[in-house]
């Protein structure tokens, strides 16, 4: 945990948390979430459910409409938020919402330059994000050259290189072929982190998160272990998911699903 965390608080909690879209439609339906340091936590639910929504108010790039959300005790405000995206990382569904500048070696050291570091412990941070990645070979690349998985890892040395205490993915697979998304899954599990990751992967929740939050219409309908919950056909097709191809319960047919 890095230097200032409260040691008795959560990584991550949201307490009541309402959030409508500027037509109106609600979003999410009063969240109530507790995410302990450490943890490796999944968020799953279908297209619609709230997903990406609840994720983007962990680091204040949404804030509630009611409810409140505290990053390591710290609440979630206009005023708090760069001492809150210090302690959380968010890596976006499309790298290239997060790559802007023109080699790999000045994205990854945007985040810690606009700290007011040195030079010396900035291209520190940059080496070791990149290392930490598998990336050291890409510094001078330009970002626009990069393949998608590529893009990916550096999105995500950029977030590393901020030293976080927990980071936020969104997505983290969607558009990667097996090979990236195969070395996206170990570098997950190589990081020492608080890691919470909104995926419609649930193969990738089954080998990287031992908890599981599912999402429908914007409220909080299960939380536990991937086994239990991915063997509920009653809670799967209430929820319109499709159990992981890797998980034992799975039904075998649609008949089997809909007589479970």
């Amino acid at each position: 945990m890095r230097a200032g965390a409260h040691d008795s608080a959560p990584a991550v909690e949201l307490r009541g948390v309402a959030f409508r879209y500027p037509d109106g439609t609600p979003a999410l339906r009063g969240v109530d979430l507790s995410i302990a340091h450490g943890e490796s936590v999944a968020i799953v639910g279908a297209n619609g459910a709230g997903k990406s929504t609840l994720l983007q108010h962990f680091n204040g790039l949404l804030q509630p409409h009611s409810g409140e959300v505290r990053v390591e005790g710290l609440p979630v405000t206009a005023v708090t938020l760069p001492q809150v995206r210090r302690r959380l990382g968010f890596v976006f569904q499309d790298p290239d919402d997060q790559l802007f500048m023109p080699t790999v070696a000045d994205d990854v050291a945007f985040g810690p330059l606009n700290l007011g570091l040195d030079a010396d412990t900035v291209r520190a941070r940059v080496q070791a994000a990149l290392d930490a990645v598998d990336a050291g070979a890409l510094a001078a690349r330009a970002t626009h050259r990069l393949s998608g998985g590529e893009k990916r890892a550096v999105a995500l040395a950029g977030v590393l290189a901020m030293e976080p205490a927990i980071v936020a993915l969104d997505e983290p697979t969607a558009a990667l072929d097996p090979a990236g998304r195969r070395r996206l899954i170990e570098l997950l599990h190589r990081l020492p982190l608080t890691r919470i990751v909104a995926t419609h992967d649930l193969d990738l929740v089954v080998e990287l998160c031992p908890r599981v939050v599912v999402l429908h219409d914007g409220c909080v309908v299960a939380d536990g272990a991937p086994a239990a919950l991915f063997g509920d056909a009653a809670l799967l097709r209430r929820c319109r998911l499709e159990p992981p191809l890797g998980c034992p319960e799975r039904p075998r047919t649609a008949a089997a699903l809909e007589q479970a």
